[in-house]
């Protein structure tokens, strides 16, 4: 049994088509409904709606990517009973339509992070970066956090203010609405808002953060495991605390945390080797190892960092992640399941006639192809050998 090649699809406004996906060799579509409220219920016939589109096309929507946690249920605020039983809903709505794999996040406030969309590479594609001067320009001189120094080395900030002083505006700013991107087609972060959740979960911090993820999870457990569900936490990207958030899905030890603290089967991990990939405290062959029995979905790209670590998205065989060795690992774990788990390429290099094109970053429709096309060789090639 052969894992399932599936791919992201920002719904009937993608500039790639699910013509495009089929094309591509995926079977697998990973979608949302990226147009309702975060934390509103998803309409039950909305669902049915994407669905059909998705099988007319010959496809199957076989992960929903994601279904956003709202802030209040991430600070465990006021309105949070509310959110959650919104939540709850919501799982049942999808499950009504036969969609069982779900994919979330509990960062705080932003979603993935890059400092630069179009890091020009050697042979003229363009990938995703993220470099810790740029960031520490952002937080010390646009987001004016206060004490945002302390947590960067001397010579980051160092760098950080003489090229701060070397930037025009047009820079800058273009530089704040990366940060702020958030996932394409929900808007930006604003600063304003990004400052007042600072202050908050300046108060939470790191253990409260973990004690709310618990709470969200044992809140919904019963419902997944009533309607057949599996949650997958996407890991935090990048893996580290920025911007004075608490981040608690950077490792290992993160991982197994999070699913042993709320031990049921439903409690699952999206395994992401780029997101974990990142960190140079992270051995993913080793993580797919120890959290393999709870990964339901997974996310594979490679990242290259640098000295100071730096990094930016490489192809997907060529990065600092063993891809081989996951996939090893990931075939070895799929060929004990009852259901195949899906992958996706996740993310790809902007080239060929996509460079002229207007995409979402990240997920242009050529560098996927190729990306899939090197997963799909890579998963036949150790299939066969096995």
């Amino acid at each position: 049994m052969s894992l399932i090649q599936s791919w992201r699809w920002y719904g009937p406004n993608d500039p790639v088509s699910l013509q495009d996906v089929k094309q591509a060799g995926a079977t697998g579509i990973v979608s949302a409904l990226h147009h309702v409220p975060h934390g509103a219920v998803w309409p039950l016939h909305e669902i049915q709606e994407r669905k059909d589109i998705i099988e007319a096309a010959g496809l199957k929507w076989v992960v929903v990517e994601s279904v956003p946690v709202h802030e209040a249920i991430k600070t465990r605020s006021a309105d949070c009973e509310v959110y959650l039983e919104n939540y709850r809903q919501t799982l049942r709505n999808l499950a009504a339509c036969g969609i069982d794999t779900v994919c979330y996040n509990f960062m705080p406030v932003l979603d993935w992070t890059r400092t630069n969309l179009a890091l020009e590479l050697w042979n003229g594609a363009k990938a995703l970066y993220f470099n810790w001067v740029d960031l520490a320009v952002f937080d010390m001189f646009i987001l004016q956090r206060k004490g945002a120094e302390n947590d960067y080395e001397e010579t980051i900030v160092s760098q950080a203010r003489e090229r701060y002083k070397n930037f025009s505006e047009d820079e800058l700013q273009a530089l704040s609405d990366i940060i702020l991107i958030g996932v394409p087609t929900e808007g930006n972060v604003t600063i304003e808002q990004l400052l007042q959740s600072i202050e908050i979960y300046k108060g939470i911090g790191y253990d409260g953060l973990r004690e709310n993820l618990t709470y969200f999870l044992e809140s919904i457990m019963d419902v997944c495991e009533e309607t057949g569900i599996n949650m997958t936490i996407h890991p935090d990207d990048p893996p580290y605390a920025i911007l004075g958030l608490p981040r608690i899905a950077t490792s290992k030890e993160d991982l197994l945390y999070i699913i042993n603290s709320v031990d049921r089967p439903a409690n699952g991990i999206c395994f992401c080797t780029g997101s974990l990939g990142a960190g140079g405290h992270n051995n993913p062959v080793e993580i797919l190892k120890a959290v393999g029995h709870r990964v339901y979905f997974a996310h594979l790209r490679n990242v290259l960092k640098d000295e100071n670590g730096n990094f930016y998205e490489s192809d997907h065989l060529a990065g600092d992640v063993d891809m081989y060795g996951v996939m090893k690992e990931l075939i070895a774990i799929n060929q004990k399941r009852e259901q195949p788990i899906p992958f996706r390429p996740d993310h790809g290099h902007q080239m060929l006639d996509d460079l002229h094109k207007v995409t979402n970053p990240g997920y242009s429709a050529i560098g996927r192809l190729r990306g899939l096309a090197e997963l799909r060789g890579l998963e036949m090639g150790i299939e066969k050998s096995i």
